[in-house]
C-alpha cells in the first residue's frame, strides 16, 4: 500500500471520529482533529502536484550569434572550416591506411586522432550551422543528452590521445633504442583502446548525472550545442553532486593528461638541448613548439571551462572558448601533426603524382 492509499484510509478513519468529537470534546480537540485531516489531505495532493509539474521536453539553442548582419558571413566561414576539417582528416586516414611506410606508432595515433576529429566536429558543428542559418534552434531533451554524451566521450578521448602521442614522441627521441619494445603494436593498441574506453566511462557517469536533474524552465541554452555548464544553469534542482562529479572527472582527465604531455615535452626539450647539431636542435624545437601550441590552446580553453566547481555565468566567453577547441583545434591538428611531416609529403606526392 502506497502513501496515498494510507492517507486515504486515515482520512476515512478520522472522519467518523471527527463527527463524534463534535459532540463529545472541547473546541480545541476538534480543531486539532481538523488540522490533522487537512494535513493528510495536503500530503495526498502533493504527489499530484509533482506529477503535473511540467518537465522540459526540448531546449532552445541560441547559437553562436543572434546578430542578423553577420550571421550569413559566419555561416559561410564555419561551413568552409567544417568541410576543410573533414577533408584534411579523411585524407590523413586514407594515406595512413593505404601506405605501408606510414604503418608506425606515431601514425597509428594520428589515424585515431583524425577519426576522432571527424566525429568531434560532426557532433557540434551541425547545430552551430543550423543556428546560424535558421536562428534559435529547438532540440529535444533526448537529442540534447545524446549530443552531450558523444561530446564528452570525444573530448575526454582526445585528451588521452594527445598524452599518448606526447609519450610516443618522448620514447622516440629520449629512448630510441627501446622504442621498438616500448611502443610495440600491443602497447599502441592498448593505449588507444584505453583512451576510447576511458572517455566512454567518464561520459556515462557525467551524462547520467546531468540527465537525472530536473529541468522545469526556462529552456534556453546560450550556446551552440548542448554543453555541461549551460545545462547546469537551467537545472531547477540541487546540482552540488553533479558539479562535484564534473569537477573531479575534469581534474582527473584534463589535468592528468596535461601533466603527462608537459612531462614528455619537457624531457624532449632537455634531450634536444643536448644535441650537438644546431640544425637538428632547430628542427626538433620547431616541431615540439608547434605541438605545444596546439596542446596549450586546447587545454587552456578546456580547463577554463570545465575545471571550475561552480556554474559559469559568462556564457558569451564560454561560446568563444568553445569555438577554439571544437572548431580551431580539429582544423589545426592535421596540419601541425601530420601535413608538415616529410614522410607524409612524400606519400602525398606519390598519391597525387606531384613532381
Amino acid at each position: 500500500m502506497d502513501c496515498r492509499q494510507k492517507g486515504l484510509g486515515a482520512v476515512l478513519f478520522l472522519l467518523p471520529r471527527l463527527r463524534t468529537l463534535q459532540g463529545e470534546t472541547s473546541g480545541r480537540q476538534r480543531q486539532d482533529a481538523k488540522v490533522l485531516v487537512c494535513h493528510l489531505l495536503a500530503q495526498m495532493e502533493r504527489p499530484l502536484e509533482l506529477a503535473n509539474m511540467t518537465r522540459v521536453q526540448q531546449f532552445i539553442l541560441l547559437g553562436l550569434s543572434t546578430r542578423l548582419d553577420i550571421k550569413d558571413a559566419l555561416f559561410a566561414v564555419f561551413l568552409t572550416l567544417y568541410l576543410l576539417t573533414l577533408l584534411e582528416n579523411t585524407l590523413i586516414i586514407y594515406l595512413i591506411c593505404t601506405h605501408s611506410e606510414l604503418h608506425k606508432p606515431m601514425y597509428f595515433f594520428l589515424c585515431n586522432l583524425s577519426c576522432l576529429e571527424i566525429c568531434y566536429v560532426s557532433v557540434t558543428m551541425p547545430t552551430l550551422l543550423v543556428g546560424l542559418w535558421t536562428g534559435p534552434y529547438h532540440i529535444s531533451f533526448t537529442l540534447c543528452m545524446t549530443q552531450l554524451f558523444f561530446f564528452i566521450v570525444l573530448i575526454c578521448t582526445e585528451c588521452t590521445l594527445l598524452a599518448s602521442m606526447a609519450y610516443d614522441r618522448y620514447v622516440a627521441i629520449c629512448r630510441p633504442l627501446h622504442y621498438p619494445l616500448l611502443m610495440r603494436p600491443q602497447v599502441c593498441l592498448g593505449l588507444a583502446l584505453s583512451s576510447w574506453l576511458g572517455g566512454l566511462v567518464v561520459s556515462v557517469a557525467k551524462t547520467t548525472c546531468i540527465a537525472s536533474l530536473s529541468y522545469c524552465g526556462p529552456n534556453v541554452l546560450n550556446q551552440f550545442f548542448c554543453d555541461v555548464s549551460p545545462l547546469l544553469n537551467l537545472s531547477c534542482t540541487h546540482v552540488a553532486l553533479t558539479e562535484l562529479v564534473d569537477f573531479i572527472s575534469a581534474i582527473i582527465i584534463f589535468c592528468g593528461t596535461l601533466l603527462v604531455s608537459l612531462a614528455s615535452y619537457s624531457a624532449i626539450g632537455t634531450a634536444v638541448l643536448r644535441m650537438p647539431s644546431a640544425a637538428a636542435r632547430r628542427k626538433a624545437f620547431s616541431t615540439c613548439a608547434s605541438h605545444l601550441v596546439v596542446v596549450g590552446i586546447f587545454y587552456s580553453a578546456a580547463l577554463f571551462i570545465y575545471c571550475r566547481p561552480s556554474r559559469i555565468k559568462s556564457m558569451d566567453l564560454n561560446k568563444v572558448l568553445s569555438v577554439i577547441y571544437t572548431v580551431a583545434t580539429p582544423l589545426c591538428n592535421p596540419v601541425i601533426y601530420c601535413l608538415r611531416n616529410k614522410e607524409v609529403h612524400t606519400v602525398l606526392q606519390k598519391t597525387f603524382h606531384w613532381a
